[in-house]
């Protein structure tokens, strides 16, 4: 499924004119680093005429090759017409809250960093806890939703780049390749290495190892 306006032409329908943000994820189900979220507002009229030039490509990021998604991080993060925010949710504030409450802590961080607070939000997946302004939640929004499309891509790309950092900082795990999944090559190494700084306590896989118990397959 390619996104499409519908969902933003539906909320304007109602509320003409309103500053309407689009936010998402990425590293939500990794064993290592933080949980990055990303918010992207376009005003309403120029939303169409960006998705029928510079943003033409724009998709879900799972649906993109990597260089793909560069290209447009690069347009997102330098067009004008764009207000974009990133929020973080550290490795220690996933072990301490839980995966869900920090996803969600990132997406409000996500949201207080664009210049001003929009009126709503359209939010992929499930409903947030938190947030500074009402919203709707999509299921498989990044595929439905231009604006939570290209928040997709800014989050993914932004953790992705985080990891190669952090494959530099604690190497032999594999970060740069694999971005902190739970791959086999990723669970050798934890077997091998044992957990890092970077890794989240909290993690069955992780876990096991520092409370020495049975590895999970």
């Amino acid at each position: 499924m390619t996104p499409d306006l519908q969902p933003e032409r539906a909320y304007w329908a109602a509320h003409p004119g309103d500053a309407l943000v689009g936010i998402d994820e990425a590293g939500r189900g990794c064993l290592a680093g933080p949980v990055v979220a990303a918010a992207v507002q376009i005003a309403e009229a120029d939303l169409a005429p960006l998705a029928a030039g510079p943003l033409a490509q724009a998709n879900d990021s799972k649906q993109l090759s990597p260089a793909q998604r560069d290209r447009l991080y690069e347009t997102l993060t330098h067009e004008p017409r764009v207000r974009w925010g990133i929020g973080q949710a550290s490795v220690e504030e996933i072990d301490r809250l839980n995966i869900l409450r920090a996803t969600h802590l990132a997406m409000r961080r996500a949201i207080e960093a664009l210049p001003t607070l929009p009126d709503h939000a359209l939010v992929d997946g499930l409903p947030v806890k938190g947030l500074p302004i009402p919203h709707d939640a999509l299921v498989k929004g990044d595929s439905r939703s231009l604006l939570i499309a290209c928040a997709s891509i800014l989050a993914k790309v932004t953790r992705d780049r985080l990891c190669l950092t952090l494959d530099a900082q604690f190497p032999g795990y594999g970060l740069a390749q694999h971005k902190g999944y739970g791959t086999r090559a990723h669970l050798d190494a934890l077997r091998r290495l044992g957990p890092s700084p970077c890794h989240r306590s909290s993690f069955a896989p992780v876990r096991a190892l520092q409370d020495d118990l049975p590895f999970p397959d």
